[in-house]
């Protein structure tokens, strides 16, 4: 092992120091924006201690290149997860959060993650045990931002994966769906499980927009998971229409101009199907999306899908125009790539600790699109997405053969998934 003196180690120190100040520096100074004014300074937490571990191991090593990546990318802004606690536990570390930020002029993505069946006991499973500690978490969350500037991404996977979920059940007679969704806890009712979900999602968002600098986006999942229609639905039952809009492609990997589009059918869904005057009020199941009449593996077909929109919601001009419809931000943490097309494996995980991966376009409100509010970096990239093992044995002893090793639990720095995001980073 090479052992670094205490004079190196303070040149070591001084030098990354001086390195993260200059790319924070870098990062936080965000272009102006367009029609709606300058655009906003994101926050830039402390990182996660695992990096700058690796940094040091870099550097130490020699390798300046890879540890100036490292130390760029984690300079970069991004969000803070609240995941746990008790209710003065997360009210103070949120106030705290907020004041670092606004000590900065910037301000800060805050994630709250602690819905109950939290990611239906998969890799991030936790959460608060029912709806009552689950309002008062909330609560205590909404009281830490206060009157602060913040943007709160309100429970990723929260409508993506619903508890005993039926969905467009009780329809039209015409639309059947017998079929519960794969997420059914013995723990959870199902004759109410969903309900709950909804009712927890509204309480939040309600209590999240009491405050008055506060923006807040619910889960309208990506472009390769729900279809529009079926997101809209969801995104209405949960309040969207009370909140500031949707976050898309939150942990994951799916391309901006995908996600563009689908947003952009999600939001005209959301109207079509909420607006008391429209024709299609209450049936956002009639909505097109990816998956029709647009083929979802056939992107020179999702035109298709547009024109649905152009001929069937935009062309209601007695209600229609953009300014009714939701906003929406993306997640592009780490789809500079696009989504990995894994070998063959039992069960692939596309979406867990994929190889050859890159970081996207850094953070900043300044989209060229009227609809998407920002583009942030949601998922702390260089942070395990959980233990990966492609079905190839349990969790926790089985090596993910895509990096060797058995994964790092999820929230874990994993140093070689880091370093590949940054070197393989686009643009």
């Amino acid at each position: 092992m090479t052992r670094i003196g205490s004079s190196s180690r303070r040149r070591l120190g001084r030098r990354l120091a001086a390195l993260i100040a200059t790319a924070l520096a870098l990062a936080t100074a965000l272009p102006a924006g367009a029609a709606d004014g300058p655009a906003t300074a994101i926050y830039v937490p402390k990182p996660n201690h695992g990096a700058i571990e690796q940094i040091a191991a870099l550097r130490a090593a020699g390798r300046m290149g890879d540890a100036d990546l490292i130390a760029s990318m984690i300079a970069t802004p991004q969000a803070v997860w609240f995941t746990q606690g008790t209710p003065a536990e997360v009210q103070r570390s949120v106030r705290a959060t907020v004041k670092r930020a606004a000590g900065k002029q910037q301000v800060p993505v805050l994630v709250a993650y602690n819905i109950p069946f939290r990611d239906c006991a998969q890799f991030s499973a936790g959460g608060a045990t029912n709806g009552d500690e689950y309002a008062a978490w909330i609560d205590a969350f909404a009281a830490g931002v206060g009157s602060a500037d913040a943007i709160v991404i309100l429970e990723p996977d929260g409508l993506g994966i619903i508890p005993w979920y039926n969905p467009f059940a009780d329809r039209d007679t015409w639309v059947t769906n017998p079929n519960y969704e794969w997420c059914q806890p013995a723990e959870a009712d199902p004759a109410t499980a969903a309900a709950d979900r909804f009712e927890m999602l509204n309480h939040a968002v309600a209590a999240l927009k009491a405050q008055p600098n506060t923006k807040v986006y619910l889960d309208g999942t990506h472009s390769s998971w729900l279809g529009a229609g079926d997101a809209a639905d969801r995104l209405i039952q949960a309040g969207v229409n009370d909140a500031d809009g949707f976050f898309l492609n939150a942990s994951n990997y799916r391309l901006d101009a995908h996600l563009e589009k689908y947003g952009t059918w999600t939001a005209k869904c959301v109207a079509f199907a909420s607006n008391p005057a429209s024709w299609g009020v209450g049936h956002s199941e009639w909505c097109a999306s990816q998956y029709f009449p647009a083929n979802p593996n056939d992107f020179s077909t999702w035109g298709l899908t547009d024109q649905w929109y152009t001929d069937n919601v935009e062309s209601q001009t007695w209600w229609y125009s953009e300014s009714v419809l939701e906003h929406f931000v993306v997640d592009t943490s780490r789809n500079g790539q696009g989504p990995w097309t894994p070998p063959s494996y039992p069960d692939p995980q596309d979406w867990c600790n994929p190889p050859g991966r890159g970081l996207g376009v850094t953070p900043t409100t300044d989209t060229g699109n009227s609809l998407i509010d920002a583009f942030l970096w949601i998922k702390i990239p260089g942070e395990s997405d959980g233990e990966c093992t492609r079905g190839l044995g349990p969790a926790g002893s089985t090596v993910d053969p895509e990096w060797g090793v058995v994964d790092p639990a999820a929230g874990d720095w994993i140093g070689a998934m880091a370093l590949d995001l940054a070197r393989n980073a686009a643009p």
